[in-house]
Formats: C-alpha cells, sequence, structure tokens
C-alpha cells in the first residue's frame, strides 16, 4: 500500500513540475513567455492559453510579441466560446494597431462574436442589432472582402430573426384581441422586414385581423378598419402575387369586401370618444 503510494505521489509531483515548466515565471522573457502561451493554444488548450496571452500583452506591449499576443488572447477567447470577451479584445486590437494589415479579418470577427451570442428570437434581441450593424459597417467598409457575401447571408439570417420576433408580438395580440397593438407589429414586420418571410405572414395576418377589429369596434368605425383589410390586401397582391397565400388571402378579401357594404356609415370622431 505504502509504494503504491509512493507512486502516486511521485506522478502527481512529475506532473505538477512538467505543467509549472509549462506556465509563464517571472523571469521569462517575453519572447519565452509568448512560446508558452502559444504551446497550450496549439494544444487546444484556449482557457490556458488566454490567461498566457493576457500576460504577455501586458508585459510585452509594443513589442511584435506583444502585438501577435493581443490577436490570440482574442482568438483563444472566441474558440473557447467567451464571445463577449473576444470581442472585446478583438476591438482592443483595432484601437490599438487601426493599421494592421489584420484589421479587415479582425473586424469580421468581432462581428461574428456577436453574432454567435444572438439567441433565439424570444429572447432579448441586443446582440442581434449589434451583430447587424457591425457586418453592415463591415460590408461598406470592405465591399471587395472575401467576407462580404457572407456577411450579407449572416445579415439575412438575423434580421430574418428580429422580423420573426415582431410577428410573435403580433401574435399574443391577436389571442388576446387587442387587435389595434397587433396592427401595430404587423406593420412593423412588413415595413422593416420586407425581405423576409415573415413579411408574407404579416400581410396575410394584417387582412384578417383588420377584419376582427372591425367587427369588435364601434359602428361607427367599422367601415374604416374594413377598408384598411382591403388596402392591406392589395398591398399584398403587389408585393406576392405568387404567394402560396393566395387562397387565403382572396376569402379573407371577399369577406372584408362584403362586410363593408353592409357597414355603417362612419361618423365623426368626436362621436366616438373613449371607443374604439
Amino acid at each position: 500500500m505504502r509504494t503504491k503510494l509512493l507512486i502516486v505521489f511521485s506522478f502527481l509531483f512529475l506532473f505538477t513540475a512538467c505543467k509549472n515548466d509549462n506556465l509563464i515565471k517571472r523571469g521569462d522573457s517575453v519572447e519565452v513567455a509568448y512560446q508558452k502561451a502559444m504551446a497550450f493554444y496549439e494544444k487546444g488548450d484556449f482557457g490556458e492559453a488566454a490567461n498566457a496571452f493576457d500576460t504577455v500583452t501586458r508585459v510585452g506591449r509594443g513589442t511584435e510579441y506583444g502585438q501577435d499576443a493581443q490577436y490570440y488572447l482574442a482568438e483563444s477567447y472566441y474558440k473557447d466560446g467567451q464571445y463577449l470577451l473576444a470581442a472585446s479584445e478583438y476591438d482592443r486590437y483595432v484601437s490599438f494597431y487601426p493599421r494592421d494589415e489584420r484589421r479587415e479579418e479582425i473586424e469580421y470577427k468581432a462581428a461574428m462574436c456577436y453574432y454567435q451570442m444572438s439567441p433565439r428570437y424570444k429572447l432579448d434581441q441586443s446582440e442581434t442589432r449589434e451583430a447587424i450593424e457591425r457586418f453592415q459597417l463591415f460590408n461598406n467598409r470592405y465591399p471587395d472582402s472575401e467576407y462580404v457575401t457572407e456577411a450579407a447571408q449572416r445579415i439575412d439570417e438575423l434580421r430574418n430573426k428580429l422580423a420573426h420576433k415582431s410577428y410573435e408580438a403580433a401574435q399574443f395580440y391577436v389571442r388576446t384581441e387587442q387587435y389595434k397593438a397587433a396592427t401595430i407589429y404587423l406593420d412593423i414586420t412588413i415595413d422593416r422586414y420586407p425581405e423576409t418571410q415573415w413579411a408574407e405572414r404579416a400581410l396575410v395576418d394584417q387582412v384578417r385581423t383588420y377584419i376582427d377589429y372591425a367587427d369588435n369596434s364601434v359602428a361607427g368605425r367599422q367601415a374604416e378598419r374594413y377598408s384598411e383589410a382591403i388596402e392591406a390586401y392589395e398591398t399584398f397582391i403587389q408585393l406576392f402575387p405568387n404567394s402560396k397565400y393566395r387562397a387565403e388571402i382572396e376569402d379573407a378579401h371577399d369577406e372584408a369586401r362584403n362586410k363593408l357594404a353592409n357597414a355603417p356609415e362612419p361618423v365623426d370622431d368626436g362621436e366616438n370618444l373613449g371607443r374604439s
């Protein structure tokens, strides 16, 4: 038993000694410190690599090793899934070395950090908006970049997510029969994200929602809202003449026209104060 314990302790001592040799020590030169950091990075130990590169950026500031360490510090955070820290370090690199040839790549990767942090559509979309803004800025700044097409695809994907969130907000108000709020969010989906699949669906729902809104309005406001349903239909036909929803929206349009023909004459708003 004693022999086994000695073997275990000997192994632990050797392992600890080897690990300590890999860590940056007080007397290490910047070059040695950088090489130790790169060793962690190349082994895929990105957490240790980040710690080591952070040390090199501080002790090697103003040197070539310090500059490269700043780059690999951001890369280590990115590959370790720490995207907010990675974005911060990418931005720091650009601020320290604005004329460096790696700037284009780094600005794209900083945008990718926010893309990676963009959550599912139901959650707060601050990171999504930040990613879109950064991709758009990137494409404006580097129109000939090899990343332009990919950045544009990312923008479309993220805008589709924002449209989905807006559309689902409208559906909540439809379900709770808050028709005015529903039409506002459907308008947002249509006006802000016209190129997305959700805009097409939102226009169909806009027709149906205005009909329901009119059905539940005071008599003097019904004609106005049936008319808005018809206007939404006409916009849909202009934008999506070959839509798969064509039959559905035609039925809703016919209903709106029939109800408009039989609706009471509109009255002045003053007669409907406090009512919808």
